[in-house]
């Protein structure tokens, strides 16, 4: 009855934001209700955004979060049905000098000891634990709580983990992905959405083509009027000019009529001798003997440089 996202890295708030989006899109369920996210942002603040009913479209009328919220290096949010107890914060307790707790199920509710699981974990960040033993000590405490965990701390590490009756479930889904060309990491813990299988490597990817899209393309070029050449590998040569030159190899590139991408998904892009980028957006190519004369669909290369996030 629940989703529970976090992120941290470049456009985590944004990430988390666009997971939820995912889920609504596809998923049924314990989905579309209430919405507490949270931040950190840049300047070292807590933010928040919530609603009880409308799920992610009624945070922002639609649009994506705000930048202080987009751009926040930590971001996490909890969502389900509508009409939660106020206020909604209880389910993404944060403080923006240790870092974030979320989760699904019930992690708000009090525990044995009185104190509840996620506030627990909190506190026990608060106290210089790491998130994985945070997450472990907060759900050994309360054994029989209805309770998932996620806790992030400033230093952008995640741990996640469920106490006993939610491993119990068959309608749960987990996710952890660690991106290393955004710099992103994501936990996602789920419930009673449906389907089950695969919701939660949606959320997370969702999230990374929120941070760094798949196919982002800050420098492109023309393909159109380019004649290939042969080379030992697909790839884009870039002369101090400006001027491109395409290799690839096989006879087939060169013959009187041909179709393809002749520059395809991570082929180099070289200047000056020297690898600076790879391609990210393809061109269906139409050659002939050897010369793009056309494209079906596009015209453009797009490529990004190494390194390159944004």
């Amino acid at each position: 009855m629940t989703i529970g996202i976090a992120a941290s890295g470049p456009r985590a708030g944004l990430a988390v934001y666009r997971g939820l989006r995912a889920v609504e899109t596809v998923g049924r369920g314990a989905i579309g209700g209430f919405v507490s996210l949270v931040a950190i942002a840049q300047d070292g603040t807590l933010a928040q955004a919530c609603t009880q009913r409308g799920g992610a479209l009624a945070l922002f009328d639609g649009a994506d979060p705000p930048p202080r919220i987009a751009e926040a290096r930590l971001a996490g949010l909890m969502s389900s049905g509508p009409d939660r107890p106020e206020p909604l914060i209880q389910f993404t307790p944060a403080d923006p000098a240790v870092g974030i707790v979320t989760g699904h199920r019930l992690p708000n509710m009090p525990g044995p000891s009185g104190e509840a699981p996620n506030l627990h974990a909190l506190r026990l960040l608060a106290a210089g634990a790491s998130p994985e033993e945070a997450v472990l000590r907060a759900l050994e405490a309360a054994p029989e709580a209805d309770a998932g965990l996620i806790a992030m701390d400033l230093a952008g590490r995640i741990a996640l983990g469920d106490a006993p009756p939610v491993l119990a479930r068959d309608d749960r889904g987990r996710a952890f992905v660690e991106d290393p060309e955004s710099g992103l990491r994501v936990a996602v813990l789920h419930n009673t959405i449906f389907p089950v299988g695969g919701l939660a490597g949606l959320a997370a990817g969702a999230a990374v083509d929120a941070s760094l899209p798949g196919d982002a393309a800050p420098e492109s070029f023309l393909l159109i009027g380019l004649t290939v050449q042969p080379g030992e590998r697909h790839a884009a040569h870039i002369a101090p000019d400006g001027a491109v030159t395409v290799t690839a190899p096989g006879p087939e590139w060169l013959a009187g009529e041909w179709e393809g991408s002749v520059l395809r998904r991570n082929d180099p892009v070289f200047q000056e001798g020297r690898a600076v980028g790879r391609v990210t957006r393809e061109v269906y190519a139409i050659l002939r003997s050897g010369r793009v004369i056309g494209g079906r669909g596009g015209e453009t290369v797009g490529w990004r440089r190494t390194g390159d996030r944004a």
